[in-house]
């Protein structure tokens, strides 16, 4: 994501809403998210679908790795030759 821009990417709703297609169509250009403001606070961040897609990945790859060392943490692991042997036989299995 390109870094915010202050003056760029903060739009009251009233100017969002007078353009709205202008500012959905440019979202893939810019790189950055709008904020829409109501009443002077913000009220909703629009983003292109690449971004939000991005920003999903990134947050489920850091909750795959917070699940991993909590389950290293609590002893919830198996040994190289355990986990090799169980995969051989699996996809040994496939194979035939």
């Amino acid at each position: 994501m390109k870094p915010f821009q202050v003056a760029d990417d903060i739009l009251p709703i009233a100017t969002f809403k007078a353009r709205a297609s202008e500012v959905v169509r440019s979202l893939r250009t810019r790189g950055r998210p709008v904020i829409i403001t109501q009443n002077g606070r913000p009220a909703a961040v629009i983003l292109s679908p690449e971004e939000f897609d991005r920003l999903n990945y990134v947050e489920r790859f850091r909750a795959a790795i917070r699940e991993g060392l909590e389950d290293a943490d609590a002893g919830r692991v198996v040994s190289d030759a355990k986990l090799s042997a169980a995969l051989e036989e699996k996809l040994g299995k496939l194979r035939r």
